[in-house]
Parts: C-alpha cells; sequence; structure tokens
C-alpha cells in the first residue's frame, strides 16, 4: 500500500508548496514552523527523539526538553515550506538580505588557489542553503544527497536541486561513490553532510556512543590531500540564516591508513557534536542516529 502512501503525501505536500507560494516566504517560513509542530510528531518516533536527546545533552528538565523538541519540529516546519522559494534564495529576490555569511576569506583563498576541498556540515537550519551559497560564491563544487523514498515526490526534489541549489548532485551508494572519485579528479569540491546514519562502514563515537559514520570525507583527505572544511549553518528569525566557513585544515598523515580514517571521522564528529551544542533546537534529533 506504500504507492498509495506516497501519492496521497504527494499531492499533500504540492497543495501545501501552492499556498506557500501564495502567502509569501515569510507568511510561508511562519506557518511552516507552526505546521511543523504539529504534525512532524505523527511522523517520527517521539522515544526515539528523547532518547537521542539524552544522549546528545544528558538528563534535562521536561521543559527543557519540549523546548528543544518544538524548536527542532519548528525549524523542520520552516525549511520545508522554504523549498518553495529556492529560486528566490538563489538569485537574491528575498527582498531581504537572507543570508551573512563568516569566514569568506576562506573561499575566497580556495576560489582563487582553485583548490579542491571536502565541505562538511550537518543537518543544520535549511540546510539546503550550504551547496547554494557555495555554487552562488563561484565554487567549484559537487553536492551529495539522499533520494527521497517517496517516488512521486522524489524527482521535483532532484529537480530543484539541480536547478536552484547545486547542478551537480551526486546520488549516496556505490554508484554514486565513483561519480564523487570522478570529480575530485576533475578538480571539483565536495559537500556533504555527515551527520547521519550511514547502512555499513566502521562504528565511531559520536556524543559518546558508537554510531555508524561515513567515511567519506577521511578517504577523500587521505587519497586526494584535500583539505577537510567544516561549515555550520544558524537559523536567527524566520527565512534569516548565517553560515560560518570555519578555517579550512589539512590532516596529518601517519601512514596507516585504517587508523588514520578513524581518527579523521572521529575529529569530524567532535566538531558536529560542538556545532549541535551550540543551537541544539536546529539539529534533527529525531533522526535514529545511533541505531
Amino acid at each position: 500500500m506504500k504507492i498509495i502512501k506516497y501519492f496521497f503525501e504527494f499531492i499533500t505536500i504540492i497543495s501545501l508548496f501552492s499556498i506557500f507560494k501564495i502567502i509569501g516566504l515569510k507568511n510561508a517560513s511562519n506557518l511552516g514552523g507552526i505546521l511543523g509542530k504539529f504534525i512532524g510528531p505523527l511522523f517520527r518516533s517521539k522515544r526515539i527523539t528523547e532518547q537521542n536527546i539524552k544522549i546528545g545533552l544528558g538528563e534535562l528538565d521536561k521543559k527543557k526538553e519540549s523546548e528543544i523538541i518544538n524548536g527542532m519540529w519548528s525549524n523542520i516546519g520552516r525549511t520545508f515550506a522554504e523549498y518553495v522559494f529556492l529560486k528566490d534564495f538563489k538569485f537574491n529576490k528575498t527582498n531581504f538580505d537572507h543570508m551573512k555569511i563568516n569566514g569568506i576569506n576562506y573561499l575566497d583563498e580556495i576560489k582563487k588557489n582553485n583548490e579542491k576541498v571536502i565541505f562538511y556540515s550537518a543537518h543544520f537550519a535549511n540546510f539546503e542553503l550550504m551547496a547554494m551559497e557555495l555554487d552562488k560564491f563561484g565554487i567549484k563544487c559537487a553536492a551529495i544527497y539522499r533520494p527521497l523514498n517517496n517516488f512521486f515526490l522524489n524527482p521535483l526534489m532532484e529537480y530543484l536541486r539541480m536547478k536552484y541549489i547545486c547542478p551537480n548532485q551526486i546520488q549516496k551508494g556505490r554508484m554514486g561513490m565513483r561519480e564523487i572519485i570522478s570529480k575530485v579528479k576533475d578538480g571539483y569540491s565536495i559537500a556533504l553532510m555527515v551527520d547521519q546514519r550511514v547502512s555499513e562502514g566502521p562504528r565511531t563515537l559520536f556524543f559518546n556512543k558508537s554510531a555508524h559514520t561515513t567515511t567519506i570525507p577521511a578517504q577523500l583527505a587521505l587519497k586526494y590531500d584535500c583539505k577537510l572544511v567544516p561549515i555550520s549553518l544558524e537559523r536567527k528569525e524566520g527565512p534569516n540564516f548565517e553560515m560560518t566557513i570555519h578555517e579550512p585544515y589539512k590532516i596529518q598523515k601517519t601512514g596507516d591508513d585504517e587508523e588514520d580514517t578513524k581518527n579523521i571521522t572521529l575529529k569530524i564528529n567532535q566538531v558536529i557534536e560542538k556545532m549541535i551544542l551550540k543551537n541544539p533546537t536546529q539539529w534533527i534529533w529525531s533522526h535514529n542516529r545511533w541505531k
């Protein structure tokens, strides 16, 4: 019965997109935030969300826990509503300065030297804007994405990503890995989110609990001498954001690729932890990260 479920999801989402477009970006973002808080919990396990918060933040009183969960769903709802305005974000037609970027000097150096680097981040704020801003800046970049399970909706989302976020989109998976390597060899930088569970690979500590973690950044850094560049994204108010390009860093090779991969991946997780702790309401705690 998945086909029926996916079809009705598709019709519902297209209908909401139409409403969002009519009422404008700011109103749509606000409405999305409200809808997210009411509808989001119906689709994800409250138990998993609460367990994840406990792993990452320790024991919290119910008020603080509810504040984080409500903030998370509000942000997810806003991000959903903002998809229909990706064109406006891309071509700066939002009628306000929607993005402040810190660390532009690092992007200047990367662009000037035509460096290929690995940009990594997590699902913060409106995470789709990271690759978009890199592309707008003129960084030669390819972005890694995971296709949606809903096969009615996925073609639309892939179209939006390729047209307005980053034209070079690479699907996660083994075939995607070949394309990633090809792009790096051609001088492209890679942008990816590293905070979600992968189906295979080593378990690495994340908030002091082991979790399957992608090793793609470590592998590329080791094999192609790419610098690693953390990026954090924060929603300030409504559809206003602040993106920080952190200082690029080169990894230290010991000659033991397996051990180096473990250490690099652990450091990446630790960087992401700090970002989450700074803005815990803007990370997706509902994802079953430690499964």
